[in-house]
Formats: structure tokens, C-alpha cells, sequence
């Protein structure tokens, strides 16, 4: 029988694909259930056909998994925060694993490779260092709330919902960062109902306030509240700021982001300090590190501490090497390595993190780290360094096949290989395997609840 669009089948889930989503199979053909698990049984309605798969949505859960919990978070099911609330966090752990290795079997065309057991979290809930929300004059509506006469619809400042980019959430509490950041949220969204002024519309590109943008420090329990509107009014959001810092002394920086471009983007063209500092600072292991309101940071501090460590002893230093860390991004993995190198040079595409990888180094007293700023298909090239070492952290799109090529006429004895992303290290690496042996990889979940893995591999010359 033919699989069509609006179709209702009884599937049972067999497995997991990348993205998060219930896989089951119909007559050979591969159906990806949305917020399904394996070893539900569901009715399911066919909600996109194509040749070589469908998409489909539960419409009647018949049986659920054993892997299936109640999720903590009233929004779980329609934020497109945190997508696996509803299954036991062991398994979570056990899915993100299987997706590197068939990442590495299916993209990288590599058998065999040692994929260890992923490293939990530390926390499950209140890991998030940095959170924005966006302001809406649409509100997502949840099931019990249709009928009620009492809500701005108006209104939301909040997260959204996959698949609508203008409809937003009006998120009371959100679980994935610490308590005090949901106090916060709720006071910055009661001043601005207050206002007087719009929130952004995400159609009509017009109205004042766009973000809220949260940041704390894991270390020293203090917040940075970064406020972006569509135009400069210090006389409207000042006493904001006033109100924030007056309220709680673990507060100690207000922003305000000003920007007037469409693009749905948290980054203001320039930005305004309201009140504290201009920087909140945290720590990963020894290192101290200071955070500016657009600067990169990774977002799970205690799993970032447990990730460099793997990434210093994968790297194998002895105080002799000369290390080359390409996407050096702020510098943190540069200054955690420096100690144990002789030299650690990084490359880099953003000037602002250059500046502010400059600036820990100068925080952290390190002398033996420089940056070169460009894009790496040009700079790489002009580095007469030959490394010893190489440490490749890409962005989640991966490395562009120019610099893979520079990377293995470089020749490094060792490569350590960060990923955000399996499909596009799988992709990467399987390049380089004339070249390299994957000696072990090892999956670290920074992101709980969600389908994301960090990865780090080991590579070694043959």
C-alpha cells in the first residue's frame, strides 16, 4: 500500500535519526515521527511525502516507550528549546553516542571507529550560561489556552516554535538556565508591557523592543542583561536598568543593543552601557575568561571545563610543540593548552574574538599564544609554522574542502578534532583517513534534552 500525505498509520518507532525525530519503516520507506521515541506505538498522520522518506506527526500515542518520562517544562512538546524532555536521560545519552558512530559509518565511510560512552552533563536542568528571547506581537498559544478571552495575544517575549520564525512563546519559565534568570525575564517583561512602546513585529519589521538576551556567570554567580531594541531611547530603557540593578546584586551589567536591521539576530549595530560593567567574567578550569554581550562563549561552562580536558590530553603536549588551533574563536582553548606548549598560534575570521582572545590572554598572563586574523582559506596558507599539533573546532557547517587540503599539506603528527556537529566531522575526517587513523572519539553532551552532541576525536598520522 502506498504511503500518502494525510494518510493515518499505526507505526511502531524503531529508532532514532539525526534531528532528533522517531524513525519507523513502512514498506521499506523510512518515516521520521516528530516527538515520537523508539518503542512507541502511535497513530500517526503523514504530514509530507517524498520518494525516499515521509514525515509524519503523532496523532494518538497507543503505546507509549519505556523510555518515554513526563517532561518538568509545561512547553515541552511546542519550544524548540529542548526537544527531548519526555525521554529518560540515560537513553538520551545512549542515542547521542550511536548518532557519532553512524555519522562516522554512513557519511565518513569509516568502520570500526572507537566511539566511547558519552560524558553526562553535570547539570540537566540550569546549564545554560547565555539564553535570548525574542519579542513578538504574535503569541503561540498552548492547547488550554485557546479558549480564553484573557490573553494578550499581542504580546510574547519568549522562545519559539519550530517551524512558525514570527509566533513566539511567552516563556514564564524556562528550565534549561538558572532559577534567578526566570525572575529576571519576568521583570524585564512586565517593564516592557508597561512601556508604552511596541514589541517587534517579526512580519511587519516594525516596533521598538526585539530581545532579551541573558548571560550568567557560572563561577561567580552574577548575570548580564542585554536588552536589544530597534532604536536608540536611553530616556525609555534606562530606568529599566536602574530597576534591574537596584533589584538584585547579582546583576552587574545592563546593555543595550541597538540595531535596525530585519535579520532576526541578537547582535546590535552598536551597543550602549546602561549600568555596571560593560563585561561579566567566568572561569573554565583555572582560566578566567571575560564576556562581552555579542562575544562567544560556550554555553554549558562545567561541560566546557570537562571537554578541554579531554582536549589537552588528546593533544598529547610536552612543552615542545608548536600548536595550531584553527577557529580559535575568543581563545579559550588556546589558553587552556598554552601551559603544556611551546607555542600556540590561532586562526580566526571574527576581529571581535580576536580582540577579546587577546584581551584573555592579557587576563590570564599568557605570553606564548598569538592570533592571526583572516579567513582560513587565505591565512592557513600563510602560516610558516609548521605544527606539531593541530586543533580544528569548526563551526557547525564544518571545515570548507581548501582548508581540509591546507590541513593535510601541513601535516601535522596530531590532529584534535571539536565538533558541534557529527555529520560534518564525520564528512571532514573521512577526507583526511588516507592520512589519518581515528584513534578514539569521545561525545560529550553540553546540551541536554536536545539531539545536539559534542564531539571530540582523536587523529594520528599514519
Amino acid at each position: 500500500m502506498p504511503v500518502k500525505k494525510g494518510q493515518r498509520l499505526e507505526l511502531k518507532i524503531s529508532g532514532i535519526a539525526f534531528g532528533g525525530q522517531g524513525l519507523a519503516r513502512v514498506n521499506g520507506l523510512a518515516v521520521f515521527v516528530k516527538q515520537a521515541i523508539p518503542l512507541d506505538v502511535v497513530i500517526a498522520r503523514i504530514t509530507k511525502k517524498k520518494k525516499q522518506y515521509a514525515e509524519a506527526r503523532i496523532d494518538t500515542l497507543l503505546e507509549p516507550s519505556p523510555f518515554r518520562i513526563t517532561p518538568p517544562c509545561i512547553y515541552s512538546g511546542f519550544c524548540g528549546g529542548c526537544k527531548w524532555q519526555f525521554m529518560n536521560y540515560e537513553k538520551q545519552l545512549d542515542y547521542k553516542r550511536q548518532h557519532v558512530v553512524e555519522s562516522f559509518e554512513h557519511i565518513g565511510l569509516i568502520k570500526d571507529v572507537p566511539v566511547h560512552t558519552t560524558i553526562p552533563s553535570k547539570l540537566i536542568f540550569g546549564y545554560r550560561n547565555k539564553m535570548e528571547f525574542s519579542c513578538s506581537d504574535r503569541r503561540w498559544l498552548l492547547p488550554e489556552d485557546m479558549d480564553r478571552d484573557d490573553i494578550d495575544r499581542s504580546f510574547a517575549l519568549g522562545l519559539h516554535v519550530p517551524g512558525t520564525f514570527y509566533k513566539v512563546l511567552d516563556t514564564k519559565t524556562c528550565l534549561l538556565m538558572p532559577e534567578l534568570g526566570n525572575h529576571i525575564l519576568e521583570q524585564v517583561r512586565r517593564f516592557i508591557k508597561g512601556s508604552g512602546l511596541p514589541v517587534y513585529g517579526l512580519r511587519s519589521h516594525s516596533g521598538f523592543w526585539r530581545f532579551v538576551m541573558l548571560r550568567h556567570s557560572a563561577a561567580y554567580d552574577q548575570w548580564m542583561v542585554n536588552i536589544i531594541t530597534a532604536a536608540e531611547d536611553r530616556e525609555t530603557v534606562q530606568p529599566l536598568a536602574d530597576q534591574l540593578i537596584e533589584s538584585n546584586p547579582k546583576i552587574v551589567s545592563v546593555i543595550n543593543n541597538i540595531t535596525s536591521r530585519k535579520a532576526g539576530v541578537a547582535i546590535g549595530e552598536y551597543e550602549i552601557l546602561l549600568a555596571g560593567t560593560s563585561c561579566i567574567r567566568d572561569k573554565i578550569g583555572l582560566f578566567e575568561f571575560e564576556i562581552s554581550a555579542n562575544s562567544f562563549f560556550q554555553t554549558n561552562t562545567l561541560g566546557a571545563e570537562r571537554l578541554y580536558e579531554t582536549v589537552k590530553t588528546y593533544a598529547g603536549l610536552t612543552g615542545k610543540e608548536t600548536v595550531l588551533d584553527l577557529y580559535s574563536g575568543t581563545g579559550t582553548i588556546a589558553i587552556c593548552l598554552a601551559a603544556d606548549a611551546k607555542e600556540v598560534i590561532g586562526l580566526e575570521i571574527a576581529e571581535s574574538a580576536v580582540i577579546d582572545a587577546e584581551n584573555n590572554c592579557r587576563i590570564n598572563r599568557i605570553s606564548n599564544c598569538r592570533f592571526i586574523l583572516g579567513d582560513l582559506r587565505k591565512s592557513l596558507p600563510q602560516v610558516s609554522a609548521r605544527p606539531d599539533v593541530m586543533i580544528i573546532d569548526p563551526p557547525r557547517s564544518g571545515m570548507h574542502s581548501d582548508v581540509v587540503r591546507q590541513v593535510l599539506k601541513m601535516q601535522p603528527k596530531r590532529i584534535v578534532y571539536v565538533s558541534c556537529n557529527p555529520a560534518t566531522m564525520a564528512r571532514d575526517i573521512g577526507m583526511m583517513k588516507e592520512s589519518y587513523s581515528v584513534l578514539e572519539v569521545q561525545p560529550f553532551d553540553m546540551f541536554p534534552h536536545t539531539h545536539h552532541i559534542e564531539s571530540v576525536a582523536r587523529l594520528e598520522k599514519k
